[in-house]
């Protein structure tokens, strides 16, 4: 055998025994050295971001970008803590799913249920409806977004806007919500017994694995939490302070994307009871049918390739998110940056080069 031709064969097996043993496809690694491109570029225009994406439940990419302190140059890593803002709400709602399946909580119930304290209004307010937002609940107003006094208590946030009225009949018509969420983290305190935040840590983060995932307390010594910013000009400054003791729920979470990771692949796992997955996935309606895109804390719809998509981005006062999930692909893409009002288009570009490796493969 010519020795050309011998050099070929050696080397068609070696890559035949090279990509036998990977853990990724070679269309896959491709796909994941396009989507680090897309980030890096991305990140140029940001403080700091980290990103994760996971194929059947296997992380295979992790990796943070610039800046988590920008005075102290601060590194952002893979454990790098930012304000997930709206992204709080996904993993709320596994909460009221956990409470539904365990027959603790019947989210047609009026809230009065579980919170006997929430005034009654001209008509009956239920979970459900508080979960898609068609409960009439207002949302912030004013400078509420920018709150810096603490509240004490996840019932002492309802004060708030617990003495307005409801802005249309529930179920009438759809309207964003986060102070909503508030109402839900007092009826999972009513419906388990126990504070909300100590509910969430023993019953969702810990058994999730979500080390990395707590309460965006200000007075608190938070190992890698990043320093929020916000944009003036072409410029980066300190974002302003606030406290976000008053939307737990809906907003008020610290969180790495490979702890989102984790909470992605849980909602899509057979795990998941089918009452809990009707629940989280179902999309809502108004009275006279219309679908509203949302079922319980997540946003459903379709990427560029029409494949279903369930996810929630998030944005607060220094930080910006999102968690997109493909189930029939069997991927999940999180991202986080620590800007207030950061683009988002990027991480939904990289999540279609991923899942189309993923269909591929």
């Amino acid at each position: 055998m010519p020795r050309q031709l011998l050099a070929r064969r050696l080397a068609l097996l070696l890559f035949l025994f090279a990509s036998g043993a990977s853990a990724q496809p070679a269309t896959l690694d491709v796909a994941v050295e396009r989507a680090r491109a897309i980030a890096d570029s991305a990140a140029r225009g940001l403080p700091g971001m980290a990103i994760a994406v996971s194929v059947d439940g296997a992380t295979v990419w992790s990796e943070g970008f610039g800046l988590a302190d920008l005075e102290q140059r601060v590194p952002v890593t893979t454990e790098t803590r930012f304000r997930i803002a709206s992204v709080s709400k996904p993993m709320t709602a596994v909460a009221v799913a956990q409470l539904v399946e365990a027959g603790a909580l019947d989210v047609d119930a009026p809230v009065q249920t579980y919170v006997p304290a929430f005034p009654e209004k001209r008509w009956a307010v239920t979970t459900r409806a508080l979960g898609g937002h068609l409960a009439g609940i207002r949302h912030y107003q004013g400078d509420e977004y920018f709150l810096a006094r603490p509240f004490g208590s996840v019932g002492e946030a309802l004060t708030v806007f617990s003495a307005d009225t409801l802005m249309y009949a529930p179920g009438t018509a759809y309207a964003y919500s986060s102070y909503g969420w508030n109402l839900i983290s007092a009826v999972v305190e009513g419906a388990s017994g126990e504070p909300f935040l100590n509910y969430m840590e023993r019953r969702v983060f810990a058994p999730l694995g979500m080390a990395h995932t707590a309460a965006d307390q200000p007075s608190a010594l938070i190992p890698n939490r990043a320093r929020p910013y916000e944009r003036q000009g072409e410029a980066f400054a300190n974002a302003p302070y606030v406290d976000n003791s008053v939307k737990w729920a809906g907003g008020g979470f610290l969180s790495t994307p490979e702890d989102l990771l984790r909470l992605g692949a849980y909602v899509t796992a057979d795990t998941l009871g089918t009452r809990s997955r009707a629940l989280l996935f179902t999309e809502q309606t108004t009275a006279s049918g219309e679908g509203v895109s949302y079922g319980f804390g997540w946003a459903l719809g379709t990427d560029a390739r029409g494949r279903d998509v369930v996810s929630h981005s998030g944005g607060a006062v220094g930080g910006t998110s999102l968690l997109w999930v493909v189930p029939e692909a069997g991927v999940v893409v999180a991202a986080a940056m620590n800007l207030t009002g950061a683009d988002l288009a990027w991480v939904r570009e990289i999540a279609a080069v991923i899942a189309d490796a993923a269909d591929a493969d």
